[in-house]
């Protein structure tokens, strides 16, 4: 797929429209059967190895759990397995933060302080589940009605999965500006550091409109953000806020300041500023927000699009009848063997579940057959025990108990 294709459904989403592309895939506004709007991100082809696939559904099923805050869009379900995985997350109706700032300007130093708090207490309750966003930037925050709200959550298996992922021509210098040395240099398990580093990267850039390292190309911004000996950009950068983000900076991880302290010290700016958290947070909505922009509507499905899912619902019910049998089963490289179907406008079109892992243990002679749940497809579930398998990939998934 690409840029210039629009699938007309993606798994059991219809789409209306392309909202954007970039370096992991294309983001399409669609619409479940009920008629919520979503967001779905299609990954790359490139970004779509075993292992990474294994781990996106590993990040994929924690990411259902967290709670307790609304600053991070809700992850809403993924297929890791389809030809081209994607997921699917709440539609946040907004404007990136990329675009205030380049259409409004640098912000001033109260909302930039209330921007870091919101966000700091939002990625907080990300890391209590146990995650890493990785690919913190100011395109992946929206502004609207409720304030900040971080996007691209659970496509932490993709970025940063391998040090080849540097490498990606046209696609990394917006993410290399913003990314911390050690993910720089590699490193796949970077820790909740590597996301205060990002926070600071956005601070920063909302403050002066600049990233702390910049370049033409990606190797030479890489190059400045790995050496110790090259301190950030820091130019621009009011004088109250640059003790909290010079600290979120830091070359070490260790050195970083934790979110709670990033969130506590903004706290303190705006009263020393003359305001409280509070109030700030409101005249940011109030600046941020353009009332008559297009972005600001919470979209609905026209007629067209209502007929549609009419008929969408009932091919849902028939393929989740569909018998386990004569169900063809692509390879894992995603190529078509002979007979089977392709449908060309398709990203996947079988409705997803993560099927658990089997639990380590002695192997039987007759293993039972694990049950599809939420009526996901068998194909889909043979994909993913065929990949498991040829690739010695052993995960225990667990399902939240909600």
């Amino acid at each position: 797929m690409n840029g210039a294709t629009l699938p007309s459904r993606i798994g059991p989403y219809l789409v209306e429209r392309q909202l954007g592309a970039g370096g992991m895939g294309e983001v399409y506004l669609a619409y479940s059967v009920a008629g919520e709007p979503v967001a779905v991100k299609v990954i790359r082809p490139d970004r779509t190895d075993p292992h990474t696939r294994a781990r996106f559904e590993r990040e994929a099923t924690i990411a259902r759990t967290i709670s307790g805050t609304g600053r991070v869009a809700r992850f809403i379900e993924a297929d890791p397995f389809a030809e081209q995985p994607w997921l699917a997350m709440d539609y946040v109706p907004g404007r990136p933060l990329s675009d205030v700032v380049q259409d409004q300007g640098p912000l001033s130093t109260p909302l930039v302080a209330s921007l870091g708090a919101l966000l700091a207490e939002g990625l907080a309750a990300v890391h209590a589940a146990g995650l890493v966003h990785r690919d913190l930037k100011a395109q992946n925050v929206i502004l609207g009605d409720f304030g900040p709200v971080i996007i691209d959550f659970g496509l932490g298996a993709f970025v940063g999965a391998s040090k080849g992922s540097l490498t990606q021509a046209g696609s990394v210098i917006g993410t290399v500006r913003c990314m911390p040395p050690e993910q720089a240099l590699g490193q796949v398990d970077v820790t909740q550091a590597a996301d205060v580093y990002g926070l600071g990267t956005i601070l920063l850039y909302t403050a002066t409109g600049h990233y702390p390292y910049d370049g033409v190309r990606w190797e030479a911004v890489a190059a400045q953000v790995v050496n110790p000996e090259i301190g950030p950009d820091l130019s621009g950068l009011p004088d109250e806020l640059a003790p909290v983000v010079t600290a979120m900076l830091a070359h070490k991880a260790d050195d970083r300041p934790s979110l709670e302290e990033v969130t506590r010290q903004c706290a303190d700016l705006m009263r020393l500023l003359g305001t409280s958290p509070a109030r700030a947070r409101r005249a940011l909505i109030q600046e941020t927000t353009a009332k008559d922009h297009p972005t600001m509507v919470q979209p609905q499905p026209d007629a067209p699009m209502l007929d549609r899912l009419d008929s969408l619902e009932r091919l849902l019910r028939k393929e989740s009848a569909s018998p386990v049998e004569n169900i063809p089963v692509p390879s894992p490289g995603g190529e078509s063997g002979p007979g089977t179907p392709v449908e060309s406008d398709v990203a996947s079109s079988l409705p997803p579940v993560l099927v658990p892992a089997p639990e380590p243990g002695p192997r039987s002679e007759s293993p039972a057959e694990p049950v599809p749940q939420r009526g996901r497809p068998p194909a889909s579930r043979r994909v993913a025990e065929d990949l498991r398998e040829r690739y010695a990939v052993r995960l225990a998934l667990a399902w939240s108990k909600r």
